[in-house]
């Protein structure tokens, strides 16, 4: 049985930073690209971040670019998003996904105010 499980949920201050785990299993996680996504209330889901399976290579929406980074430990089957700088506009719920599968986490709350 495929799982994804985020964590990381909690409530920051602007400018402050907060990191997201995603723990995966039930497949061979190394062989798997691992996407980030988000939903504000009242807003679609978007893409956040990217990280492939072979080589790490990242990508990221433009307003999180410089800010957020996004990184893999095939080890312990997790992938991380490291947040700094956040801003009232990050705050939703995050979702970490394997790409053109069904397999979805349960969703991470990330609140940035003050």
């Amino acid at each position: 049985q495929v799982q994804l499980v985020e964590s990381g949920v909690g409530t920051v201050q602007p400018g402050g930073f907060l990191t997201l785990s995603c723990v995966v299993s039930g497949l061979t996680f190394a062989a798997y690209h691992i996407h980030w996504f988000r939903q504000a209330p009242g807003k679609e889901r978007e893409f956040v971040a990217s990280i492939t399976a072979l080589d790490s290579r990242a990508n990221y929406r433009s307003s999180v670019n410089g800010r957020f980074t996004i990184s893999r430990d095939n080890t312990y089957k997790t992938v991380y998003l490291q947040m700094n700088s956040l801003e009232p506009e990050d705050t939703g719920i995050y979702y970490c996904n394997i790409p053109l599968t069904e397999y979805w986490g349960q969703g991470t709350q990330v609140t940035v105010s003050s």
